[in-house]
């Protein structure tokens, strides 16, 4: 049936000419498909209208199957059934679905489905499904947990994945996979579309999204080239001895301009906490922004979150700081600016962010980029060039997540319950599990209605029943108990910020609370809190005035740099190089930045070496300190905490030695009070890919890790229960019963599943093993430039600062910097 010639596709064409809008043509393609019966995946930038590309293909499916009644049919059962990763986008997709279901003068319903939805809509929601329900894979897997839960799908006809690149790579996304497969199970004709921003391994997501419906569907790319305009703030001085963090907040005063330039600007921090510093000093700049400055970071009370992007949405705001909450799709139009403060460690990332201003397809996006030391600017010119070479990272999909899967089995017991043959054959059908063997599936079995070889002699561990060959959970307790764990976010324990007088504030962690003494100040969502009290895991403040305060600081905060800008970072080092060492003339770079850096580099030349592309620079150098071996693979923090660590194995098998071990995101340090032996006879060898695997158990506490790693996987997998809301159990009872486990499977069940991948996860993302072993063969075939520079140099000068973090206060570290500055300036 061709598009154009449908009753649909004349409505809803009609409906835009009206409001002096037409289609684009990827828009056309994708309903073109989607009333053909196709799936398949839409590819396209932010603000360039992938929403309307499902759903508006849906609406004009419905209309061509009612072309009559369209406009009167009411009660049609659900018909589109839309996940999305973030509840602060439910609501706004929501907004824009109701404009047009009201415009064009249907009577369809859309609902939204999450864990700020009222009790009494979610029963009503299961009373009479509305046509579209807007959902997070967490909810989806609760309303699979429900009795007769395929009624609720019977009508269904189009499964739409919101921002795939953000749940591909990741727990959350494997729970989607499952969901789907259950779903296709119920109707095998279901059609399926994901909807994703650009991500370098397009193929690959579409592949994973579809597999459980065995069809290869379609790529729709929107050919619409996005405007990026992007500027760094270059700062007045430029150190020749940078150090991180430090100077990202004494530009404010550059950033006072930009803001009152632009109707609404977003500032992203990468960290809660430096974003509650940032907020401050931009009001204590600019006392007249108070009133139109807001602050939205994850730990913000929801309401309060709430009540921003409502004033964000209508303009009302001038400038939000925000975090990573901020990031995905909602539609702020008034956002004309966006500043990134700090390196946002990767390519798709930033682009992301940019993305969020200038909100249409035709519109610029125009972002800032404020370095917090004066080497992030090499990563400006980095994120500039791969910007517009579209150099973007891969989201990787995960592989037989065991946790996610024995959760998954749960919830569909203590519904209706399954029969094993007809679910493994699902579970098979995705992509996460494909791979799983018969033994493996029988080992999951028997864990979830026997504990498994270790835990059968436990009660508590036999969950599930068999009836008549049914899989089921008739225990109420255990079923309730279920419920409220369904997830696969595992967050550091938190509790709830109220003051005394009533109201909430946001939430912190419980690590960060028990280090509080009543009177004691901290900083929350923008606001000075005296601390009083806990009570009821809750904890109680009152309003200060105090000048000095706390800043909560959150786990999670590392993101460590990609392997896409590390890349492009290393070509920016060559460029440089070569326009230091030519010396041609007195520019040595296109790249503003670079210019700017150039009496960095020119130092860094006459004290070492700049490295090429192909080339590591190890650098030597003998302080009053002592030994230090300075190493610059740029591959981000993860990877070279796990390669000092090797590194200073594989040194110490050579001669007995000790080391204490330092690194961020361009290098690491290993620092020991006796000379350390590496020089060119051995050091191709101490850099090699083989037995890295064995290397790694020995150099790094892998179980340690593991039995870190462990406690995540123990929470998803039902092994452990974190209590009732209010009553949460502390993080050391958690930690403590997953140890444990931990200790119990590893002495009488070394084969668990669990277990396995504990160690599995630990390798692929705390050690990144697969990206360290690409950086050895990268450095195998390369060359290895060793230098024994006489005083610390301006690249090894930033991670030497790191080093000292771990000892000093913040200001006895910025007086003992200074020192260190004017005696390497001498």
């Amino acid at each position: 049936m061709m598009l154009k010639e449908t009753k649909g596709y004349k409505i809803i064409s009609d409906w835009l000419a009206s409001k002096g809008n037409q289609p684009f043509a990827f828009q056309e393609e994708t309903w073109q498909h989607i009333i053909d019966g196709k799936s398949g995946l839409v590819n396209a930038p932010t603000g360039c209208g992938k929403t309307f590309s499902v759903f508006l293909g849906a609406l004009i499916d419905f209309i061509n199957h009612h072309p009559k009644d369209y406009k009167t049919k009411q009660k049609s059962g659900l018909q589109l059934l839309w996940i999305t990763p973030l509840r602060a986008l439910a609501k706004d997709i929501g907004r824009a679905m109701e404009e047009v279901i009201e415009e064009l003068g249907m009577s369809w319903k859309v609902g939204i489905r999450n864990g700020d939805t009222e009790i009494a809509e979610r029963q009503k929601q299961t009373r009479q499904m509305p046509e579209v329900l807007i959902i997070t894979p967490e909810s989806l897997h609760l309303l699979l947990a429900q009795i007769h839960y395929p009624d609720f799908f019977k009508s269904l006809k189009i499964i739409a994945v919101d921002e795939w690149h953000e749940l591909l790579g990741g727990k959350r996304g494997v729970q989607v996979e499952l969901a789907i497969s259950r779903l296709v199970g119920l109707n095998p004709k279901l059609n399926l579309w994901g909807i994703s921003a650009t991500i370098g391994n397009l193929e690959q997501a579409r592949e994973v999204l579809l597999s459980p419906i065995f069809d290869k569907g379609v790529i729709v790319t929107a050919e619409i080239k996005k405007k990026i305009e992007i500027e760094s703030i270059i700062p007045d001085e430029i150190e020749t001895y940078p150090w991180a963090g430090h100077i990202g907040i004494k530009l404010v005063h550059k950033v006072i301009p930009i803001i009152e330039q632009s109707t609404t600007t977003l500032i992203f921090i990468n960290t809660r906490g430096m974003s509650e510093q940032w907020y401050q000093a931009i009001l204590n700049a600019a006392p007249e922004l108070a009133g139109v400055i807001a602050l939205h970071h994850g730990s913000v009370e929801h309401e309060l979150r709430s009540w921003i992007e409502g004033n964000l949405h209508t303009g009302k705001l001038k400038v939000v700081v925000c975090t990573s909450s901020l990031d995905l799709g909602v539609d702020f139009r008034p956002v004309e600016t966006v500043i990134q403060v700090g390196s946002p460690k990767g390519v798709s990332r930033f682009l992301q962010r940019a993305g969020r201003s200038g909100h249409q397809p035709d519109a610029t996006s125009k972002i800032y980029f404020l370095p917090t030391h004066s080497l992030e600017l090499v990563e400006a010119a980095a994120l500039k060039e791969a910007t517009e070479k579209r150099f973007i990272e891969n989201r990787e999909p995960r592989i037989l997540c065991f946790d996610v899967l024995i959760q998954y089995l749960s919830t569909l017991a203590i519904s209706d319950g399954f029969k094993p043959d007809e679910i493994f054959k699902e579970i098979q059908s995705t992509h996460c599990f494909r791979e799983i063997t018969e033994d493996e599936w029988q080992q999951l079995l028997q864990f979830i209605t026997a504990g498994g070889i270790a835990l059968q002699q436990y009660d508590d561990f036999k969950k599930v029943e068999i009836i008549d060959g049914l899989y089921k959970i008739n225990n109420r307790r255990v079923a309730m108990r279920h419920r409220m764990n369904i997830g696969t976010i595992v967050s550091e324990p938190m509790m709830k910020v109220k003051f005394i007088s009533g109201g909430y504030i946001g939430a912190i962690e419980e690590w960060f609370v028990s280090r509080l003494q009543p009177g004691n100040v901290f900083t929350l969502a923008g606001r000075n809190l005296e601390f009083v009290m806990i009570k009821d895991m809750t904890v109680l403040v009152r309003k200060s005035n105090s000048k000095k305060s706390v800043v909560p600081s959150w786990q999670g905060a590392r993101m460590p740099l990609s392997a896409k800008l590390g890349i492009m970072l290393r070509k920016k080092f060559e460029e440089a190089a070569e326009g230091v060492i030519s010396n041609k003339s007195s520019v040595i770079s296109k790249d503003i930045e670079l210019e700017e850096l150039k009496p960095l580099f020119e130092l860094q030349q006459y004290l070492s070496h700049i490295p090429k592309e192909n080339e590591l620079l190890i650098e030597q150098i003998e302080t009053k300190d002592g030994y230090h071996l300075f190493v610059f693979p740029f591959e981000g923090r993860l990877v070279h905490e796990a390669m000092a660590a090797i590194l200073a194995y594989r040194i110490s098998q050579i001669t007995p030695i000790t080391f204490s071990l330092a690194m961020n995101d361009y290098s690491f340090e290993l620092l020991s009070d006796q000379p350390i032996s590496v020089d060119d006879s051995n050091v191709y060898e101490l850099f090699s890919p083989e037995n890295l695997l064995n290397d790694i158990h020995k150099s790094v506490n892998s179980s340690e890790m593991a039995r870190r790693k462990f406690r995540e996987i123990a929470v998803i997998g039902g092994l452990i229960f974190q209590g009732l809301p209010g009553q949460q159990k502390k993080a050391r009872h958690i930690q403590a019963s997953a140890s444990l486990l931990f200790n119990v499977f590893a002495e009488y069940d070394p084969n668990n599943l669990l277990l396995r991948q504990a160690f599995n996860e630990v390798m692929e993302q705390e050690m990144q093993e697969a990206r360290l072993r690409a950086m050895l063969e990268r450095i195998q075939k390369g060359k290895i430039i060793i230098t024994f520079p006489k005083r610390l140099t301006p690249f090894c000068f930033p991670v030497k600062v790191d080093s000292l973090r771990q000892d000093l206060s913040s200001e006895k570290l910025e007086d003992r910097i200074r020192k260190m500055q004017m005696q390497l300036e001498k």
